[in-house]
């Protein structure tokens, strides 16, 4: 646990902040068969405001990269690559065990019809790694982190939007070429995900084995922490928020509008990872940050923010324990009424719906509940100043 450095940048936190507090909720439902349309994702070409939380994030975490690498002079040495590979190795190992811990709860309730010793059901939950998902949100995001990094500590930052420019074109003609766009077992990214990670380990969707964070639609997702740290480079060389402020919407405007205007022959797609996905996401990722910016550190309106603060100074922390609490709440049984249910549906099914009436509104009201849940641990943290650095 360590203290933030100094003199941080107030409306990167709750940028940070607002995006993490989004992904707990969108991730944490009453019943994913009762959403409202903006809070669900786009179910194959489009674009929802759902959509936007995790890329935010990646692009946020590429502006703390430069901030982190910046006090080593993006200088490659030993110590600061063992501090990159060890960073990479924690946060993939974390998305593993959260992983590892959801299958494991599931495993153990699905064998409950079984006539298995406690402890015979527990090992075989516990031993199931056959199923287990190798990547997901953590594990892309150690991926993108590690390689951003060194690209970063490697080549001169004025090349990096070459990279980003070579990456999306490369990875379009891999989509283009080979059914990319199509949702169907012969798409590209499904093909080699299930080449390399075998079908039992990637997410299914609607029964067909496409990862929307498998292994091929990283390459595009490592743009993003890149897009990051060159916008890092535009903040950190000036104190001036103003001249911040200017850069970050200039950067943001061509991005959105390169990513708009090119979705006509390349479609926006989160589940892809389409180039047209990572120019719009990150642009309208740098316009948020600049108008922040203005809102925040320049006008100085802030009492509003508070609640996302909670949030951005411990953000993985806190998305690992919205993780945690959303397993543990969706396989703690209890009885009520004379019926066994997991504590999840009795809040939702039980008392939610009832009060309120209506699914999908009871829905939205579980997931702010979860996320006040997830908030005042954070907010404990917050008032004693408890940093935890993942």
């Amino acid at each position: 646990m360590n203290n933030p450095p100094n003199k941080r940048l107030l409306s990167l936190d709750i940028l940070r902040g607002i995006t993490i507090a989004g992904m707990i909720m969108v991730n944490n439902p009453g019943s994913w068969g009762y959403i409202y349309a903006p809070l669900g994702h786009a179910e194959w070409i489009g674009l929802t405001p759902t959509d936007l939380v995790f890329p935010f994030f990646m692009f946020i975490m590429g502006i703390s990269t430069y901030m982190s690498l910046r006090k080593f002079d993006f200088r490659l040495s030993g110590a600061v690559a063992w501090k990159i590979i060890r960073r990479t190795i924690v946060i993939f190992a974390i998305g593993l065990a959260i992983a590892w811990f959801g299958l494991t709860m599931r495993t153990y309730h699905q064998l409950g019809e079984e006539s298995l010793s406690f402890f015979e059901r527990l090992g075989r939950s516990m031993w199931n790694f056959d199923h287990i998902r190798i990547l997901g949100v953590m594990p892309r995001l150690a991926i993108c982190y590690g390689v951003a990094a060194f690209i970063a500590l490697i080549v001169k930052h004025k090349y990096i939007p070459h990279i980003v420019s070579v990456t999306l074109i490369a990875y379009f003609v891999i989509l283009i070429t080979g059914k990319g766009f199509e949702f169907s077992e012969d798409n590209i990214i499904s093909v080699v995900d299930r080449a390399i990670l075998g079908s039992n380990h990637m997410y299914h969707d609607n029964g067909l084995a496409l990862d929307p964070e498998g292994l091929l639609s990283t390459i595009p997702s490592i743009c993003h922490v890149l897009v990051g740290i060159f916008c890092g480079g535009l903040i950190m060389r000036t104190k001036d928020n103003a001249v911040r402020m200017q850069n970050l919407f200039i950067a943001g405007t061509i991005l959105t509008f390169a990513g708009l205007l090119l979705e006509y022959g390349c479609p926006i797609s989160k589940k892809i990872w389409s180039p047209t996905f990572v120019l719009t996401t990150c642009g309208l990722a740098a316009s948020s940050l600049a108008l922040l910016i203005w809102i925040i550190d320049i006008k100085g309106y802030k009492k509003w923010s508070r609640f996302f603060e909670a949030f951005g100074i411990n953000p993985l922390f806190m998305y690992v324990l919205g993780a945690v609490l959303s397993i543990l709440i969706g396989s703690i049984y209890v009885t009520y009424g004379g019926a066994s249910m997991t504590l999840k549906g009795m809040i939702y099914n039980e008392w939610l719906v009832p009060l309120f009436k209506d699914e999908t509104f009871a829905s939205l009201i579980f997931a702010l509940l979860f996320i006040g849940v997830n908030w005042i641990i954070g907010y404990v943290l917050y008032k004693k100043k408890i940093y935890i650095k993942i």
